[in-house]
């Protein structure tokens, strides 16, 4: 996929969105172009321990160790994204984000190709689009385009995340942040 610019952004759920897969959801576009694009929903933790099923990662797992639903694209897949956080340089490839301290992990190298100093967070499945899906989406409001940060990717709280994220925002945008979850209930 040729990279047209969202790539390494942040897609944030307009509160209109209202699919129970992407719901207040917070993805990072891992790519996108003319084929479509691929992104990890940041905020969605299962309830499966990451010492469950690749106990090797366990001790590098972040905070909270357990597997995220990266979307509901090839659910029995997995997709690891990485951060160091001594001076080693995490062995990403081919994806790297936020001036290289973010990148996606080799599973199958074992947690000896990453630094002692590392923490990753696994993502079951991903969200995908075909071409021009996602530019549709956008363009009738089911999602808002802003710029990320590490923290977002290793956010300790999920839950907070994409009331964070909105609200860091300028303008308008942040009020959004405070959009009741069901409206009927204002």
């Amino acid at each position: 996929m040729a990279d047209t610019g969202l790539r390494g952004r942040l897609l944030v759920a307009t509160p209109a969105l209202i699919d129970p897969n992407f719901a207040r959801s917070v993805i990072l576009l891992l790519e996108h172009g003319d084929n479509g694009a691929v992104g990890l929903v940041l905020n969605r933790p299962s309830e499966t321990a990451v010492g469950e099923v690749l106990p090797e990662w366990s001790t590098h797992a972040a905070d909270p160790s357990v597997v995220y639903v990266g979307g509901p694209v090839s659910p029995d897949g997995a997709i690891c994204l990485g951060r160091s956080l001594g001076r080693g340089v995490l062995g990403v490839d081919p994806w790297t984000f936020f001036d290289g301290n973010v990148g996606t992990v080799d599973l199958t190298a074992g947690p000896e190709a990453v630094p002692g100093e590392a923490e990753v967070r696994i993502f079951a499945g991903y969200a995908g689009w075909g071409a021009e899906q996602l530019a549709v989406e956008i363009e009738i409001g089911s999602w808002y385009v802003v710029d990320g940060g590490v923290d977002d990717v290793f956010c300790a709280d999920p839950d907070l995340l994409w009331r964070g994220v909105l609200k860091r925002q300028p303008g308008q945008l942040a009020r959004v942040a405070n959009f009741p979850s069901d409206p009927s209930m204002n």
